[in-house]
């Protein structure tokens, strides 16, 4: 079997089938990407140029479709190369929100596309607007319902979708959710466990463990899409309350989603300035990006855990920390509560509220054996919906298979089974 993906960031939401099935005897695996340093064994990668930093001259709401066209065109064309020297995948797989999947079909007719429909944009009601403190890059609704345009071409293009969690799949309009399964890219939950005896070193070589209350955030950029700035308002008081609190913080200070900063400045500097001598820093710990197994330690170390998110993409931190047992403390947004439940798995509290993101923190670290239920329960949450081996590599194999088959695929599933009545109601409206 011959399967080629497409993703501008090799390998992307694809890394774990992609060596699963790289692993596999009588496979070949191609990869069209833009150039990284990544390296996968027994993937063949094929590079393109990006589209970005084109002189372009269009109307604004039609940039991003532009460079999106661009972009297809370009990995069209590889294709057509990869076509004239004999190649003819069995399949395609590739994310859609880029552009990089919309020709392709012109290329290789017969070959059925599975594209990623990861974010369908809205004006009001997810996360433009969520945030009254920081301006939306698409505070106008006429451009963000020209950026739809490249989803809906692109859903034309394909002969099926996969989203990553049903609340992804509800924000599609009813006519294409039937033809977008819900599957999740899957967590490793025999790598991301419990381990009583982990340990992580601060910077200052300071070494911590489960015996220490840590208080630990994650995200791949420090930001408000991530609540950064609701955590960081919440540590002067927890310090206070916890005099042996330590604060680990791992991110970097990019931007991954909505508007930048002001120029020469960043989030974390923000709120350091804002915060001042509030916070006492020898105990508010910035890790920056760390490799795999110092980040796996830190959530094993960690007392409790927050994460804190727009209406968005579902972080994969989120469920590793769950799966690593932590004692999780979540926003209670959509994304969040279609996995966590209050008092079950894990705690929530509302995004915006300082007060009770301090209270809640407060309340895991003075009864940590009160909260040894919801770590087990948020393990097993991980292992039950998102491990990798047992659940998700099984589904993504027997979605490929229906496709080349040209059987039709299991359509979108029902929430998880931890999700409160509230929010079971909200997808099951959402999808009628």
């Amino acid at each position: 079997m011959h399967y080629l993906f497409i993703h501008q960031n090799f390998p992307g939401q694809y890394r774990h089938i992609v060596r699963h099935l790289a692993d596999l005897p009588g496979n070949t695996v191609s990869f069209i990407t833009q150039p990284n340093q990544n390296e996968m064994a027994g993937v063949r990668k094929i590079t393109y140029a990006s589209a970005a930093g084109r002189d372009v001259r269009c109307h604004p709401y039609a940039l991003e479709t532009e460079r999106a066209i661009h972009t297809g065109a370009r990995v069209a064309e590889v294709c057509r190369q990869l076509r004239d020297q004999g190649l003819r995948p069995d399949l395609i797989v590739g994310h859609s929100g880029w552009g990089e999947t919309l020709f392709v079909k012109d290329v290789f007719p017969d070959v059925p596309v599975l594209a990623d429909f990861e974010f369908y944009y809205h004006s009001q009601g997810v996360d433009v607007g969520f945030d009254p403190e920081f301006d939306s890059v698409f505070s106008d609704p006429s451009r963000l319902r020209a950026r739809n345009a490249t989803n809906l071409l692109a859903f034309e293009s394909s002969d099926w979708g996969h989203t990553a969690t049903g609340w992804q799949q509800s924000l599609y309009p009813p006519e294409m959710r039937p033809r977008i399964s819900v599957i999740h890219e899957g967590v490793d939950t025999d790598l991301a466990r419990p381990h009583p005896g982990a340990t992580f070193r601060l910077p200052n070589g300071r070494i911590l463990s489960r015996r220490d209350p840590v208080l630990t955030y994650v995200a791949r950029n420090l930001e408000p899409y991530r609540g950064f700035h609701v955590f960081m308002r919440a540590l002067p008081a927890l310090l206070e309350r916890h005099p042996q609190l330590e604060v680990v913080i791992a991110g970097g200070d990019g931007v991954s989603y909505g508007a930048p900063p002001p120029p020469g400045s960043n989030f974390r500097t923000m709120m350091l300035e804002e915060l001042g001598p509030r916070l006492d820093l020898a105990r508010v710990h910035f890790v920056g990006h760390l490799d795999y197994g110092a980040y796996l330690n830190l959530l094993q170390v960690s007392a409790a855990h927050v994460y804190l998110t727009y209406p968005f993409v579902l972080s994969w931190s989120f469920i590793e920390a769950l799966a690593c047992g932590c004692l999780v403390i979540g926003s209670s947004t959509a994304p969040v509560l279609e996995v966590l439940e209050d008092g079950v798995n894990g705690l929530t509290v509302d995004f915006f509220s300082v007060g009770d993101l301090t209270e809640r923190v407060s309340t895991a670290l003075e009864r940590p054996g009160r909260m040894a239920a919801l770590r087990a329960a948020a393990r097993r949450t991980a292992v039950e919906h998102f491990d990798l081996r047992q659940r998700m590599l099984p589904r993504w194999e027997r979605l490929f298979s229906d496709l080349v088959a040209g059987r039709r695929p299991e359509p979108g599933t029902a929430p998880l089974p931890a999700a409160p009545a509230s929010m079971r109601a909200a997808l099951a409206a959402g999808r009628r």
